[in-house]
Formats: C-alpha cells, structure tokens, sequence
C-alpha cells in the first residue's frame, strides 16, 4: 500500500513537471515569435521611416494632431475640431502596415487617412458634431491629401548573382551545359532555370572581309574603260543629255554696226555742238559772276 503511494505521489510530480515544462516551452516559443518583428514608430505621417523587415509601422496620434484638426472645422457639420484634435493626440500608436520583405516600399495617404479615420472613431469623441460620418469623412480626406511614408529596410540583403563566366551548380542529366549553366537559361528571374543569363551569340555566319586581300587597280579599272566620273553626261538648261542646240554662254556679246565709217573719228556736227556748248557755259559763269560783284 505504501508503495503504491509512493508512485502515485511520483506519477502525480513528474506529470506536473511535464505540464510546467510545455506551458514554459510554449511561453518561450510565443515570446520569440512576437520579438522576430517589432514596430516603427514614426513622429510623422510624411517622410522616410526606417526599420527591419516585417515590422510594424505606425505614427503617433499627435503627429496628426493638426489635420484631424482642420479636416473636422472644414466638414460643416459643427463639430468641436479642438475637442476632436485633443482626443486624437491621447492616442499613442496608429498602426499603418509593415516594412516589406524588400529594399524599400511605401504606404500612401490614402492608407494613413484610413487608419487616423478609424482612430478618430475608436476614441468616441463627443466633437464629431452633428453628423460624425460625414466630419470622419472629411478628416480621412484631409489626412489622405497630406500625408505618405516611404519605408527602408535596414537589414536587406541584396541577393548574389552569380558571375558571368564561373562555374555554376551542375545540372544533371542532360540538362547540363559548358561550365555548369543551363544550356537554355531563363532570362526572367522567375524562370525555370533562374540563372539570368543568356547563352553567348553565334556571329560566324556573319558576313565578313578577308584581311590582307588586295585588288590591283588594273582589276578595278580595266584597260580603255572610263575611271569613274569620267565620261559623265553634260546637262542643258532644258534638262536633256548633251550640250544641245540651245545651250549658250552666259555673257556673249557682239559689236553694233558702224555703217561703214571708221572707228575712232570725231564728226563735225559733234564738234560744233561741244564749242557751243562751251561758249554759252561760259557766258553763264560771266553773267552770274558779275550780279555777284554788283
């Protein structure tokens, strides 16, 4: 009887210690968890925030003090906007989304003036005025327009590519090609080999010049043929082949007929002319030289 006491009072402690020792391994296990993230929390609903991926972003109620403000005293609706204001500032985290599981993200207005609007709601406040829907409205419109965070991670890793040229991981099978690449790699990083890559080109069926391959000039320009250039059509101001019947230089000119008198002989009429022509000069030049003197 005693023995069997003695391993019931056993049985009963070592159970109790296998309880107590799942409830800490779980206790343990679930402390973990929550600490693998964490929460950013931003002094304001505009700007850059950094933290680690996967944690929590989220931005104080005071940071938004002043747009629940001005978007409770532009809803019409009577509300008391400094009441509104003040309720919203007691509120010590606003929770806005996460950092991405990448170099960087962000979180637009229209995701900040939903939550400053459900967090407005949640404080019940008695200075929504006469119709709280429509003052809520005009707060998440009003904190939409004004704010946006863009997110950094700090502990990303930028993934490695491997070098062009190296050696890759062996394919098996046939699937394996020339230093250990794919023989049809993928070139989307989601493809099914994922190594980036395109295989090298083929350029020897392309079209070249023979290095060191001279042609003589007596086989580019036989013997008796016209080098080139020489022997080019003559074109006429009517357009056609050849110099044509119509075709004239510019500039001839052709002496007038003297009617047989010899060239270089003044006439007489013109010598006359030119001594009467002096004469009457002359008795001008006295007349107007004397009225002058008079």
């Amino acid at each position: 009887m005693r023995k069997t006491t003695i391993w019931q009072t056993t049985r009963k402690a070592l159970t109790v210690t296998a309880l107590a020792t799942m409830v800490t391994g779980g206790a343990l296990l679930t402390a973990g968890t929550a600490s693998a993230a964490g929460t950013t929390l931003a002094n304001a609903c505009s700007g850059t925030v950094n933290g680690g991926m996967g944690d929590t972003v989220a931005i104080t109620g005071t940071s938004v003090k002043e747009l629940v403000r001005a978007g409770a005293r532009e809803a019409g609706t009577l509300a008391l906007y400094d009441v509104a204001a003040n309720d919203i500032a007691k509120v010590n985290k606003i929770d806005l989304g996460s950092v991405p599981n990448a170099a960087g993200g962000s979180i637009d207005g229209k995701a900040i003036g939903t939550a400053v609007r459900q967090a407005v709601k949640d404080t019940k406040s008695w200075g929504l005025g006469l119709n709280p829907e429509k003052t809520l409205n005009s707060i998440e419109h009003k904190v939409a327009g004004s704010c946006g965070l863009t997110t950094v991670a700090t502990n990303y890793v930028a993934p490695t590519l491997p070098t062009p040229g190296t050696t890759g991981p062996q394919q098996g099978g046939n699937g394996g090609g020339t230093n250990g690449l794919p023989t049809s790699p993928s070139l989307l990083p989601g493809g099914s080999n994922g190594t980036g890559y395109a295989p090298p080109r083929d350029y020897g069926n392309l079209p070249v010049a023979q290095p060191g391959v001279a042609v003589a000039p007596g086989v580019r320009y036989p013997a008796n043929s016209p080098l080139p250039g020489e022997g080019a059509p003559q074109y006429g101001t009517d357009g056609q082949a050849g110099p044509g019947p119509d075709v004239r230089n510019a500039g001839n000119a052709e002496a007038l007929a003297t009617d047989g008198m010899p060239g270089g002989d003044v006439q007489l009429p013109m010598l006359l002319a030119v001594l009467v022509l002096a004469g009457v000069t002359a008795a001008l030049v006295r007349t107007w030289v004397l009225r002058r003197v008079s």
